[in-house]
C-alpha cells in the first residue's frame, strides 16, 4: 500500500521555523517528483514547493521562505520553512507525482490531478502573531 506520512507541524510564533518530514512507505521516492501543498480554512489547495527526481527544486509561493530536500536513503522528503507568518497557517501535505519533474504553477488539483499518485493526511502548522 502506497502511503505518505507527514509530521513536524505545530504552533510556532511569527518569524519562527519548522522542518516537516514526509516519509514514504510501500514504495520508494526515488522515481517520483515530490511536492508539498497546503490548505488553509476556506481556501483552495496550493502548491508550496516541489523537488524532481534529479533534485531540482521549485518554489511556488513567493511569500514562503521554503527549502525542500530529498533524502532517498531515508525514503523521506523534508520541507524547511523559516520566517513564518500567520498567513502560513494551514494543513501541509506532501504528494507523490506520477512524473519525475515538477509541474508548472501551484494549482495541482486543478491542472495536474491525473499526475497526483498519493498524498498524506497532512500536518497542521499554526503561526501565531
Amino acid at each position: 500500500q502506497l502511503q505518505l506520512v507527514e509530521s513536524g507541524g505545530g504552533l510556532v510564533q511569527a518569524g519562527g521555523s519548522l522542518r516537516l518530514p514526509c516519509v514514504a512507505s510501500g514504495f520508494t521516492l526515488n522515481d517520483n517528483a515530490i511536492g508539498w501543498f497546503r490548505q488553509a480554512p476556506g481556501k483552495e489547495r496550493e502548491g508550496v514547493s516541489c523537488i524532481s527526481t534529479s533534485g531540482e527544486a521549485t518554489n511556488y509561493q513567493d511569500s514562503v521562505r521554503a527549502t525542500i530536500s530529498r533524502h532517498n536513503a531515508e525514503n523521506t522528503v523534508y520541507l524547511q520553512m523559516s520566517s513564518l507568518k500567520p498567513e502560513d497557517t494551514a494543513v501541509y501535505h506532501c504528494v507523490a507525482f506520477t512524473r519525475n519533474v515538477c509541474p508548472y504553477g501551484s494549482r495541482w488539483f486543478t491542472h495536474y490531478k491525473e499526475d497526483l499518485e498519493v498524498w498524506g493526511q497532512g500536518t497542521l502548522v499554526t503561526v501565531s502573531s
